[in-house]
């Protein structure tokens, strides 16, 4: 059996790759957490000795801990009814953080996490194993418990479904925060046409207002209605700060010297095609803890 000092060490090694399949499957920062953490328990009761590859080993075990809790989750009805968004990654412009970096991998934007989320469970984990962490569909297969051509078609209509969302955003950082200063510019001084000249026709504007108020959870469809929006809103915003959420152009506005929304835009070809808004109090008070 390995000494158990090197085994916690060749686990740490591994905690934040881990980290970013959970948080890719479940959309909980803190319940991949728990996902790593159990994982972790398994293998103190397993011995090491017997395990070829360690890393393999552990990212298996993760994903099939998070289908336990995504089943646990439907058996006792726990998905919220109405707008419930992903728990976002934000990095302050000024202070990156290389762990955020790193759980975040090669994907983009909030908005590719609420679509990962609406994905049937096999599609998300054969997509975010085999495309997003380079798992040979051999061993996707063996999590997902179906055969390898299958696993291969789960992952290709995962892709399908977010190539039609289009939530792959501009990569050029710049260009996305001129979108997003000209969208609030034009929100701020209640520019109606000017709104509609940085959205997209089809743009979709998510708000997650938390379980205490929930009715003001909705989500609204169409440049124009997306435009009503904002201008509607934009007079409670007394500070507005840049940030990245989950790698792209995002703002926290302030009010009354806290923190009252955040809102994620994914900006395609020069507009904005999705802005995810969080405004509930609690989550916003974890994160700007």
């Amino acid at each position: 059996m390995a000494d158990d000092q090197q085994l916690a060490e060749r686990f740490e090694s591994d905690r934040t790759r881990l980290r970013a399949v959970a948080y890719r499957m479940l959309g909980s920062l803190s319940a991949a957490e728990d996902a790593v953490q159990e994982a972790w328990i398994r293998l103190s009761r397993t011995d090491a000795a017997e395990i070829d590859n360690l890393s393999g080993w552990l990212t298996v075990v993760v994903s099939r801990i998070c289908l336990d809790v995504i089943r646990a989750r439907e058996a006792r009805a726990e998905e919220l009814v109405g707008v419930r968004l992903p728990d976002p990654i934000v990095t302050r412009a000024d202070e990156p953080d290389p762990e955020h970096q790193a759980l975040l991998s090669d994907a983009l934007g909030l908005a590719l996490q609420v679509v990962l989320q609406e994905l049937r469970p096999p599609e998300r984990l054969a997509f975010v194993l085999h495309d997003m962490f380079d798992m040979p569909f051999e061993l996707v297969a063996s999590v997902v418990g179906s055969s390898t051509p299958a696993a291969r078609q789960l992952a290709s209509r995962a892709r399908r479904r977010l190539r039609d969302a289009r939530v792959e955003p501009d990569r050029d950082l710049s260009r996305q925060r001129e979108v997003v200063d000209a969208f609030l510019a034009a929100a701020r001084a209640g520019d109606f046409e000017g709104l509609l000249s940085v959205l997209d026709p089809e743009c979709v504007l998510r708000a997650d207002a938390g379980p205490l108020r929930a009715g003001l959870s909705q989500t609204v469809r169409g440049a124009e209605e997306v435009a009503g929006q904002a201008i509607r809103f934009s007079t409670s915003a007394q500070s507005v700060e840049p940030v990245l959420v989950n790698g792209a152009a995002g703002v926290l506005v302030g009010q009354g010297g806290r923190v009252f929304s955040l809102t994620a835009f994914t900006i395609v070809d020069g507009r904005v095609v999705a802005m995810d808004i969080l405004a509930d109090g609690e989550r916003l008070e974890r994160l700007a803890g």
